[in-house]
């Protein structure tokens, strides 16, 4: 029997001793943490190795290029993000519209937390879509449609329980929803307070169940 050997890895180990799969996953957060708070034309690969303590020029050791790193980066915040929406939006204890603004509420405290520096990773992507790769453009359209299903369900709940107009065109609801969201969001680190996601969250609430 002929005993494969183990793919040799390019690049030095890290610094702080840790596996590859902690360090990879190390690498992986605070990615997330930093494109929350800027995008990929100004986040640097070597401010994230430094950031986990891991040599300049070992990046290639975890993993293949840096657009590579920022795709997988994007799709573990959008698992992390429905998991959210879901735990809002799917508290069958709460009338479904009260549910998203239980979301809207959870966000501004979020932002809060973060002196109001860490936004939407992938609303910051998509500022920046002519800059990117081409592999993000669908990408990202599918993270976003993906929110707008789930957000979709809830307000077709809230239909059938005479929060909404009974034929209210869901969907678009929902799409209209996160073109606004992203923008509120955008407009909330720009003035460094919460008063864009309230003036957006109450507009849409006010104009849905009419």
């Amino acid at each position: 029997m002929t005993i494969s050997k183990p793919k040799a890895r390019r690049g030095r180990p890290p610094k702080v001793a840790r596996s590859f799969d902690d360090t990879r996953e190390a690498l992986l957060r605070c990615g997330m943490e930093v494109l929350t708070e800027q995008g990929f034309a100004a986040t640097g690969i070597d401010a994230v190795l430094k950031r986990v303590s891991v040599p300049k020029g070992s990046f290639y050791h975890y993993f293949d290029s840096k657009e590579a790193f920022v795709q997988e980066v994007m799709q573990r915040y959008a698992a992390y993000f429905a998991r959210k929406l879901d735990r809002w939006l799917l508290d069958d204890n709460v009338p479904p519209l009260q549910r998203l603004s239980n979301f809207v509420e959870d966000a501004k405290a979020g932002m809060a937390r973060h002196a109001f520096r860490r936004g939407c990773l992938v609303g910051n992507l998509g500022q920046e879509i002519s800059a990117l790769p081409p592999s993000f453009r669908q990408a990202l359209e599918n993270i976003l449609l993906d929110w707008q299903a789930r957000l979709a369900r809830c307000l077709e709940e809230a239909a059938r329980q005479g929060q909404l107009k009974p034929d209210a065109d869901c969907d678009a609801l929902a799409a209209y929803f996160w073109i606004g969201w992203e923008g509120a969001v955008l407009r909330a680190k720009l003035v460094q307070n919460a008063q864009p996601l309230d003036t957006f969250a109450t507009g849409f609430l006010a104009g849905a169940s009419r």
